[in-house]
């Protein structure tokens, strides 16, 4: 059955489609739209917490054509608001697929709208940066309300609204690494199953709790929205730096960088997608990238206690940085690659490194891992939050 549907955005623009996945129960789902640039997996972009808020809008213009599976979720339900697309595949063919990723948005009560001109938008996007809409099967001018009353991403602590309620463990191994779930995915749990014992734990334990568990490390995970308004986790962040290695991903990086006096903005559209070109600035070697994130780190402002290692060569904002005076460093994508290229995994074979000579780290001696040095994961699925599923 067809649904007529529209897509309002707050400076007016209209689109006109179908409704797919849920029927919202006010008529209408509204959240900040930004733009994904993969070519493939839509069903980790789709479940990753980073998108708590926004509505994903996929470039690519075919989507569902191989279906879902429950091993491939990145958290243990979506927490985005909805997803637009150009066309919905009307049947999934592969041998991994469980069901459609139409049921999967129905089972989770998430929206999508389908036949929407995908191109103009994301040009529309690019032109004026991330933006509020609303879509459903209301009238526009409804759907207009509502997206001029969506307040988006800037100062809201979303990280709250994604993080595990009570720890969890998952992986064996005598080396016990915490990490802080800010909005963890799964395959950054896989590979940090590879270096040890992971105890998950939610965003707002203190500092003195961690300590206490004489963690080998500590992990910053991935997460969305504002790291301004995650004041807490900041407070955390300075109470582990000195005493315990620490290594964080995304949000998980611009939280740290603020914990060392750092400041964040947001950027126009953000980095969504699975090929930006980033530079290891120490060695001038490019290696292509996952990327998720809406803000970014002021280089100025960590100047002085970290070099900044990394760079988006698309735009040169900040990608990476290593903290200069105790056991630290970070980077703004994704190098577990959930989905996109392996090109990064070497950074978690440095933290590994890191976490086995901390006073190397610090002092600046080779520690024996160099960009390109590879890592196979300790894979544990059936482990990692089980309360998922696809249909």
């Amino acid at each position: 059955m067809i649904r007529e549907a529209a897509l309002v955005l707050a400076d007016g623009s209209v689109f006109e489609g179908e409704l797919i996945g849920a029927v919202p129960t006010s008529g209408v789902s509204s959240g900040e739209v930004v733009f994904n640039t993969v070519l493939s997996g839509y069903q980790e972009v789709i479940t990753d917490p980073s998108y708590a808020g926004q509505i994903i809008t996929f470039t690519t213009p075919h989507i569902g054509n191989y279906g879902v599976n429950a091993s491939d979720f990145e958290s243990r339900r979506p927490f985005c608001r909805g997803v637009i697309i150009r066309d919905l595949a009307r049947r999934q063919s592969n041998y991994r697929s469980e069901a459609s990723l139409e049921a999967m948005l129905v089972r989770y009560e998430i929206s999508g709208i389908t036949g929407i001109d995908t191109r103009r938008l994301t040009r529309l996007l690019r032109d004026t940066g991330a933006m509020p809409a609303a879509f459903g099967t209301t009238s526009e001018h409804e759907l207009f309300a509502a997206a001029v009353a969506e307040p988006g991403t800037d100062g809201i602590d979303l990280v709250a609204q994604v993080t595990t309620p009570q720890p969890y463990t998952v992986g064996i191994g005598e080396r016990l690494i915490v990490a802080y779930d800010f909005g963890i995915k799964h395959s950054i749990l896989r590979d940090l199953c590879g270096l040890g014992r992971v105890e998950v734990v939610p965003a707002s334990t203190p500092a003195a709790e961690v300590l206490g568990k004489k963690p080998a490390g500590v992990f910053l995970s991935n997460g969305p929205g504002d790291p301004a308004e995650v004041g807490y986790a900041v407070e955390a962040i300075r109470g582990l730096l000195g005493e315990v290695p620490v290594f964080g991903i995304c949000l998980g990086h611009q939280l740290l960088s603020r914990a060392i006096g750092g400041e964040t903005f947001k950027l126009p559209f953000g980095h969504h997608g699975g090929n930006h070109p980033v530079q290891h600035v120490p060695t001038g070697k490019v290696e292509i990238t996952s990327q998720n994130h809406n803000f970014c780190v002021d280089p100025a402002s960590i100047a002085e206690r970290a070099t900044v290692t990394h760079l988006n060569l698309n735009d040169n904002t900040v990608e990476g940085m290593r903290v200069r005076d105790v056991p630290a460093f970070s980077v703004q994508y994704h190098p577990e690659a959930g989905p996109g290229p392996h090109d990064a995994k070497y950074l978690f074979a440095m933290f590994s490194a890191m976490m086995q000579q901390p006073q190397d780290w610090v002092s600046g001696r080779p520690i024996g891992v160099t960009m390109g040095s590879n890592l196979m994961g300790y894979r544990a699925p059936d482990l990692i939050e089980p309360e998922r599923g696809v249909a």
